[in-house]
């Protein structure tokens, strides 16, 4: 007997990609396991009950949705309800995101699945393909390759501080804005109207980051590293203040998910010294990264803080050969979490691996990789680029000093269209923070106005 589960959940499949599935790509998708033949008598079930189509023949067969035809009100409708994202998607990862995207009442409860991490074998298996470890290598080279390691994590220090700290913090829900950042980390400044706890976020992120960094020599894929990591990052923010740095000893459940972690102490001990185990086997260090990236949020083998943990624990393979860090830059926190959900829910990798090539390429652009397209344009900084001059030199001929910055920052953002206000932010952040007397002149700005602005910014 057919299971009606299956075949909603292959019709949902197909109908997430507007250019149809071939069954091998189906095969991938689904997040149930199932023979060929089966599928193929699956498919002929829905096909005869004409709820989705078939064109093709023999190995070029592709199988659509059969979407009944719609009035131009009602498609427009339908547009504005799909899921989308910022980021390009391969189309493996738009089949996922259109999944994880279904409410949470249309979806198939899941538990941890052990096979998972188990199945993996270390540099016979990868998450990351061969060509894509090329370009995250070409992404990734910096000068200071053949120095010791960390040596150029430490250079980018206190930029890395701040990059890494409010885009880790930002991805979990934190409302500072990059200059509120800066103003924390280097000058011990909260700003009023944020709450202590995205403060106490921010300043964890800053500590912990230290710790990678200035022990390069002693951090590594061990107990040591990660428990105290997690210590750093959780400190003064759990209910229970002696779960920092311990493992979790009872069940969890994720937010907006249908996904229940592992529950059982042993096992997960057991699992969270497997991952360790196996990554310290894999030889290349971005498959290393995006390994920990996956499995350790999957784990959940703390109270909290455990994607936390993942994403600053990525770069600790990046640090050892001096490859640009990931620090997260302008990645959509919607996307991410989808991505996650991939994970959680359906074991697919596609959606978050979409995720973290297009996240390492920014990041490692933002810290001068050598890359050949790397002095092209930004094509939103241009379309911004009289906005952009505007605020900036508003703000330095007014003298503003870095509390009142952000303000009129994220009030003239507000102006631009929702899904560019963001970005323009942090921009505008960015260039302020990197403005120098070697540069401010292309803001139409005179040598005392900054002379007086600069005065006034870093007291």
């Amino acid at each position: 007997m057919v299971n009606r589960d299956e075949l909603q959940l292959i019709e949902e499949t197909i109908a997430s990609s507007s250019d149809g599935l071939g069954i091998e790509q189906l095969l991938r998708l689904l997040p149930f396991q199932i023979e060929k033949r089966a599928l193929q008598r699956r498919l002929k079930s829905l096909r005869e009950k004409n709820l989705i189509l078939m064109k093709g023949e023999a190995r070029s067969t592709r199988y659509y949705a059969n979407i009944p035809e719609q009035t131009q009100d009602s498609k427009s409708i339908k547009s504005t309800e799909e899921p989308q994202s910022t980021i390009p998607l391969s189309e493996e990862g738009k089949a996922i995101l259109a999944l994880v995207s279904h409410p949470e009442i249309q979806k198939t409860p899941a538990g941890y699945v052990r096979s998972f991490l188990e199945n993996y074998r270390p540099n016979s298996d990868s998450f990351l393909s061969k060509e894509e470890k090329q370009k995250l290598a070409e992404w990734g080279k910096t000068k200071d390759n053949e120095q010791p390691a960390g040596t150029y994590a430490r250079e980018i220090l206190n930029r890395l501080l701040i990059d890494l700290s409010w885009n880790s913090s930002r991805l979990e829900g934190n409302t500072y804005s990059l200059l509120d950042t800066e103003l924390l980390i280097h000058n011990g400044k909260a700003p009023s109207n944020k709450s202590p706890m995205e403060t106490q976020m921010i300043l964890n992120h800053k500590e912990a980051i230290e710790f990678l960094v200035e022990s390069s020599d002693e951090v590594g894929f061990n107990r040591y590293t990660f428990l105290n990591l997690h210590a750093l990052l959780s400190n003064n923010l759990l209910p229970n203040p002696a779960a920092s740095g311990r493992l979790r000893t009872f069940g969890v459940g994720i937010a907006n998910s249908v996904f229940t972690p592992l529950g059982i102490p042993q096992l997960i001990e057991e699992s969270f010294d497997l991952i360790l185990a196996k990554v310290r086997q894999i030889e290349n260090p971005f498959e290393q990264a995006f390994f920990l990236l996956v499995q350790l949020p999957y784990l959940q083998p703390f109270d909290d803080v455990n994607k936390r943990v993942s994403r600053l624990a990525a770069n600790i393979s990046l640090n050892r050969h001096n490859l640009a860090p990931l620090s997260f830059v302008d990645v959509p926190e919607q996307t991410y979490i989808k991505g996650m959900l991939g994970i959680y829910e359906l074991n697919r990798i596609e959606l978050f691996k979409d995720v973290f090539l297009w996240a390492y390429e920014r990041s490692a652009m933002r810290y001068a990789a050598i890359r050949q397209s790397l002095g092209e344009p930004d094509p939103f900084r241009m379309k911004y680029r009289e906005e952009i001059r505007a605020i900036v030199n508003q703000i330095v001929c007014n003298a503003t000093e870095k509390e009142n910055a952000s303000e009129i920052v994220e009030s003239e953002a507000k102006k631009l269209p929702e899904i560019d206000r963001s970005r323009f932010s942090e921009v505008v952040e960015t260039e302020l923070l990197e403005l120098h007397e070697g540069n401010f002149v292309r803001y139409r700005i005179k040598p005392s106005e900054f002379s007086a602005w600069k005065k006034k910014w870093d007291f």
